[in-house]
């Protein structure tokens, strides 16, 4: 992979876009940190400003296809290959991120993260989970939108590792008496300067197993356009299934079908299509429709 990469790679592009990006990034933490220390509502809305910016620095070209649950709280649950990830989901979802405990103590990505309000999680630690889920849901009957990503670690962007359901209990909070929404997005990198991923390409956007972190991002930096499909599924809610378990596996089965198509090339079925279409969105909302948002829409922040 390394020989294709500097062959496709430039350097100078490489150094021209981490320059900005650094500077961009510093110019924001101060105002960040106030917004976040006074509880300005700026600090709900600058990271997503952030993000989309990042996104044009880095070259990511963000195709969204159906239609985000616009009022929160909502919980956002996707698939995970990547720390561009949280680039690409917080350029088009105004909401924080739960991530894992040791993301926090990260030099650098940890402070950003922390600007960002992630709640961080010991997923490992299970004696904790009734005390995580209750982090989880006080943020959620503040208001505040969150980003799930419950395979628990990065996959190498060609499939939907198993999903660990403990964090899905938080589904059965009520708020203001209506139940939560939960809304599955599937996110799958497809093109390197319009050329199809597939295998072999892939991992220059999936960050998975072994790699390291800092040859891998200069990378990003020096390569092309990447074109990344982030889908919004129909939203639901846990009254519609038997159990937390339950609920899980319907949004694995809907992000795995939808990562499917993606990397594939396929668009979505009509009957989907109609469906996401007529789906009416849980949490007094606007009916959802299928649109295609093709904008450059984000910067490392927490995996």
């Amino acid at each position: 992979m390394t020989r294709t990469a500097r062959a496709l790679g430039s350097s100078g592009r490489g150094a021209l876009r981490l320059t900005i990006y650094l500077l961009w990034t510093l110019l924001l933490i101060p105002l960040q940190a106030l917004a976040v220390a006074r509880d300005w509502r700026l600090c709900r809305s600058l990271p997503a400003f952030y993000h989309r910016v990042c996104a044009r620095l880095i070259g990511l070209d963000v195709v969204v296809r159906g239609q985000r649950v616009p009022d929160g709280p909502v919980l956002f649950v996707s698939n995970h290959s990547s720390y561009l990830d949280i680039i690409v989901l917080g350029s088009k979802i105004p909401g924080s991120f739960v991530a894992k405990s040791e993301v926090g103590s990260w030099p650098f990505f940890g402070l950003l993260a922390r600007l960002q309000r992630t709640v961080f999680v010991e997923r490992k630690a299970r004696t904790s989970v009734d005390k995580q889920r209750d982090d989880i849901g006080s943020r959620l009957d503040a208001g505040d939108s969150l980003i799930l990503f419950p395979e628990g670690t990065s996959s190498d962007g060609n499939r939907t590792l198993p999903f660990k359901t403990a964090l899905f209990a938080v589904a059965a909070r009520r708020i203001d008496g209506r139940p939560l929404t939960v809304q599955p997005v599937s996110v799958a990198a497809t093109r390197l300067d319009g050329i199809p991923m597939g295998f072999a390409f892939r991992p220059f956007y999936a960050w998975y197993g072994d790699m390291d972190l800092a040859p891998h991002l200069w990378q990003v930096f020096r390569l092309g356009g990447m074109t990344v499909e982030v889908e919004f599924h129909p939203p639901v809610t846990i009254d519609g299934f038997s159990s937390r378990k339950a609920l899980a596996e319907h949004c694995k089965r809907v992000i795995t079908d939808g990562v499917a198509r993606a990397i594939s090339g396929r668009p979505a079925a009509p009957a989907m299509a109609a469906e996401v279409a007529a789906a009416p969105v849980a949490v007094a909302a606007k009916p959802a429709q299928t649109v295609v948002d093709a904008t450059p829409g984000a910067a490392p922040g927490s995996a």
